[in-house]
């Protein structure tokens, strides 16, 4: 059929105009210029671990029974349901199989959680910075966030109960967290917390907690909405594998609340989108079987990274960065005009012995205008070596960025 030229062409949903393109991935092609001149690139730029994903997972998808993939669920495979509920006891978390439902990843675990408790033009409180995808989510959902700032100098803790609280309006239906916290590394204490807990029991909010990094604690004790008591109404959890089991492809997620009407709505969700992956369940199933061991060794890794980039932060001078507890990111600010700018000079105009780095810019991860702007997550998703070459590499391209 042949097309008018000039036709008029019918307007997108506000939705799809206003949804956030990904901070982190928009630089793709700056990354894959740099490459194509010969130049390799240190990806600190994207959550994406360097750890081998668990032979069991392999194993176990290898040797999946069935020789037809069938529609699954819409809840979940009842038994990896159970291994979930195991999981969680483990962690003294009192978690039944019928309070969690297995998603397409945490990402839907988050779509559905905004769904579940807010009305279009509803709001929620976050505390930025914060997972830049969050954005395109809410946008997805209909509703809107209220920013709470944390600041580097205290380490992107929480700031006082009374600023939270008056951050709250009519519209408010939620305060989100991410603890351990991806993009600063923090990790928020018990009375964090419980300071959350208390404002929404009392302000009848329901409290989102994004716990994607449980196990990547390297100093204090990760505590969760669910380890207070009471919460059966307004506590909500998202989770996932791909983080905790590297296994970031496989797309397999879960949400808990033990809010019996929110669970059933959140399977009615599930049911239109028929099931998550049946496969890749399987896979999860197994690794679930790892303990201790499994994740010693690995928090151990992750923690000799951590350092590395520390001290490659604070070889920067003027830089201000406070040392991760948890997850495995730095959130830090560089003395740099423009974090923008810096990345993408670092992979269009530098380069140290045909390397470079590549880094998160700091304002993806604000919902305010103006905030960031100095400020890049690090990723310490490397081998110890590699890093600390990327750290060199990052602090010549500092005084290159300010000295053009």
């Amino acid at each position: 059929m042949a097309i008018t030229k000039n036709r008029k062409l019918r307007p997108m949903s506000r939705r799809a105009v206003e949804v956030q393109e990904s901070p982190i991935r928009k630089l793709i092609p700056y990354s894959d210029a740099a490459k194509k001149r010969g130049i390799h690139v240190y990806h600190l730029n994207i959550g994406q671990p360097d750890i081998e994903t668990p032979p069991e997972f392999w194993n176990a998808v290898k040797n999946y029974s069935s020789r037809v993939l069938a529609y699954g669920h819409s809840q979940g495979q009842a038994s990896y349901l159970k291994v979930l509920s195991d999981y969680y006891k483990r962690n003294n978390l009192d978690i039944e199989p019928e309070n969690i439902i297995v998603t397409t990843g945490g990402s839907e675990a988050i779509v559905f959680a905004f769904l579940l408790i807010a009305e279009p033009g509803d709001n929620v409180i976050v505390f930025e910075p914060f997972y830049t995808n969050y954005n395109g989510f809410a946008t997805q959902a209909g509703i809107h966030f209220v920013p709470v700032e944390t600041r580097a100098e205290t380490g992107f803790h929480l700031p006082p109960r009374e600023v939270i609280e008056d951050a709250i309006d009519s519209r408010t239906r939620g305060i989100m967290i991410c603890n351990p916290n991806n993009p600063t590394g923090t990790l928020f204490t018990k009375d964090e917390v419980g300071m959350i807990v208390d404002i929404a029991r009392e302000r009848e909010l329901f409290v989102l907690s994004d716990e994607v990094y449980r196990e990547f604690v390297f100093e204090g004790e990760h505590v969760s909405p669910f380890n207070f008591p009471d919460v059966d109404d307004f506590a909500i959890m998202m989770d996932s594998i791909s983080k905790r089991f590297s296994a970031c492809g496989a797309r397999i997620g879960n949400l808990v609340t033990r809010n019996r009407d929110l669970l059933a709505a959140a399977v009615k969700f599930g049911q239109a989108r028929l099931c998550s992956p049946s496969l890749e369940q399987a896979g999860a199933e197994a690794v679930y079987s790892l303990g201790k061991e499994y994740f010693d060794k690995i928090i151990g890794e992750y923690k000799r990274r951590r350092d590395v980039v520390y001290e490659g932060l604070m070889d920067i001078e003027g830089t201000v960065c406070m040392k991760a507890s948890g997850a495995f990111y730095a959130m830090a600010r560089l003395p740099i005009s423009s974090a923008e700018d810096f990345a993408k000079f670092m992979l269009a105009d530098f380069s140290v012995d045909n390397k470079t780095v590549m880094v998160a810019p700091g304002p993806g991860f604000y919902a305010t205008p103006g905030r960031g702007v100095d400020e890049c997550r690090i990723a310490y998703v490397l081998n110890t070596d590699d890093l600390k070459d990327a750290m060199r590499i990052l602090k010549s391209g500092v005084e290159a960025f300010n000295s053009r």
